[in-house]
């Protein structure tokens, strides 16, 4: 194990089905984008939930105009963000603002506006560093997002928690060379070092991570040593 110290450390955060319970919301977006185009909506968003919105129409729609697709599939989660019901999960708002500023990130493969409109909607509180969409040139399972937080939070990925909820998202973490821990699922995520039942039950682990100093990674659960 290095004992040469490095930068502190930082936890990098999902956000929909990790911090916010959103997936009822990107099903009935996903029913509502697909009714009109005669195609299965559950079809849809199960590939919706591994690509990135464009790479999902290349795929269930190859036929039709991504950019009219993107335009009507951007006004439905809109619209949802101004009048969809949603919530945080239980232990997020005390988690978030437990963490140092500067800490934390969140790496999502939503679009800042609509993060921003969630969060100020459930009262969760927003990082300096925020990693969408549009910030990169690879989505989830790519390592790309989240080596971009790496970046811009000064940090080396080895120092990085990963906290996710799916297998896509889990995978990019692991190919970023950062610890995965996934939450909010009865059983574990392939490819993640450690999973929690919740976020709650995660929490005082990823604040004991954050704490402690880079070279300290192997005293922690679930922390793969240097």
């Amino acid at each position: 194990m290095s004992t040469t110290p490095r930068a502190a450390r930082r936890v990098l955060f999902d956000v929909d089905g990790t911090l916010i319970d959103a997936l009822a919301n990107q099903r009935r977006v996903w029913h509502a984008w697909a009714a009109p185009h005669g195609l299965d909506g559950e079809a849809v968003y199960r590939t919706a939930l591994r690509t990135r919105p464009l790479e999902t129409f290349a795929e269930v729609a190859p036929g039709l105009d991504p950019a009219a697709c993107l335009a009507a599939f951007h006004a439905l989660e809109d619209e949802d963000v101004r009048t969809g019901t949603y919530a945080a999960f239980d232990g997020a708002a005390d988690l978030l603002r437990a963490l140092p500023a500067g800490a934390w990130a969140l790496v999502t493969s939503n679009y800042e506006h609509r993060v921003r409109g969630r969060f100020a909607r459930t009262g969760l509180p927003l990082p300096e560093v925020l990693v969408d969409a549009a910030a990169v040139p690879e989505g989830k399972p790519s390592p790309v997002p989240y080596l971009r937080a790496a970046e811009l939070l000064a940090a080396d990925p080895r120092d990085c928690l990963v906290v996710e909820d799916t297998a896509s998202g889990a995978a990019a973490g692991v190919r970023a060379g950062m610890t995965v821990w996934t939450v909010n699922a009865p059983d574990p995520v392939p490819g993640a070092h450690r999973h929690f039942a919740s976020l709650r039950d995660a929490a005082p682990q990823i604040l004991e991570f954050a704490a402690r100093s880079a070279p300290d990674a192997a005293r922690v659960p679930g922390c793969p040593p240097d």
